[in-house]
């Protein structure tokens, strides 16, 4: 496993992709999430090359980007004709990495109408994913307050989303999995007994504060890994560990006191002392 930074997830806005891998070496992250489109345009200017040796020259990992189909709207088959085009550069710079999430409800759709509407979305993006051997992981969201009793309730757990992976069925689907979901959706740590490395694309960590319900849990007011005290971050680490994920964690907090730092670098810096806490937690050096 490696400590990965998304720029964006932490406050940071505004920062180029070569910016961003300075800011990665610089506090200490092994690799970054950024935006396919960003990197299509230096490679479009620059040349493919150029970008690869950002991360080579760097020693930054190019871990993840970020799905550049927004498959939930109208447009989205004009960017699913995009789509080859970006999988084959992520391919090129030795990114095989991915992501979406999918919302825990609707106010359209009723669960069976929704389940068939996302395998008809997801299944083609997928498809063309897997033609250029990257895999696509796809988050559940846990938090009780995003599937209010008005809305029809969709796929908020760890089982659920386990079983649309596999009826999307293209083989290169794994789960974006966050320690903050799985706890808000009344999931467990020994849920991630059931599940192999090839589960997992990507993982999220952060924190709540204890003295919080699960039914409290709000996704946005999170905090900084080993910040609060309230998820079971050091067992989590150690799961991964035992199933032999070797993958991208990153820090994804939402946070308000990280999110007020205007400089970025002090905003990485911090992400970065509990990261190292982390891991000095869960015994990885």
């Amino acid at each position: 496993m490696f400590k990965n930074l998304w720029p964006s997830a932490i406050g940071i806005r505004d920062i180029s992709l070569p910016e961003s891998i300075q800011l990665a070496r610089q506090t200490g992250f092994a690799g970054i999430d950024f935006n396919i489109r960003e990197a299509a345009a230096l490679a479009d200017e620059h040349g493919v090359g150029y970008v690869r040796d950002l991360f080579r020259d760097a020693d930054i990992k190019p871990a993840l980007w970020s799905l550049p189909v927004a498959w939930r709207k109208d447009q989205w088959q004009e960017e699913l004709k995009e789509l080859p085009a970006f999988a084959a550069l992520g391919r090129e710079l030795g990114c095989l990495r991915t992501t979406s999430a999918c919302s825990p409800s609707s106010d359209q759709r009723p669960f069976d109408e929704n389940y068939a509407w996302h395998i008809e979305r997801l299944r083609p993006i997928a498809q063309v994913l897997s033609d250029h051997g990257i895999r696509f992981g796809l988050e559940f969201l846990g938090p009780q307050n995003m599937r209010p009793p008005e809305r029809h309730t969709f796929i908020y757990t760890l089982e659920g989303m386990l079983a649309l992976l596999e009826s999307i069925g293209t083989g290169n689907l794994g789960l974006m999995l966050d320690i903050f979901h799985l706890c808000a959706s009344g999931g467990n740590i020994d849920d991630l007994d059931s599940l192999s490395a090839d589960d997992i694309v990507t993982t999220h960590v952060n924190d709540v504060d204890k003295t919080l319900n699960v039914a409290d849990y709000q996704d946005l007011d999170r905090g900084l890994p080993m910040e609060k005290g309230g998820l079971p971050l050091r067992e989590f680490m150690q799961k991964l560990v035992n199933i032999g994920y070797t993958g991208p964690v990153t820090c994804e907090p939402f946070s308000k006191r990280v999110n007020a730092i205007e400089d970025p670098l002090e905003a990485a810096q911090l992400t970065a002392s509990y990261m190292d806490e982390l891991w000095r937690t869960s015994d990885l050096g």
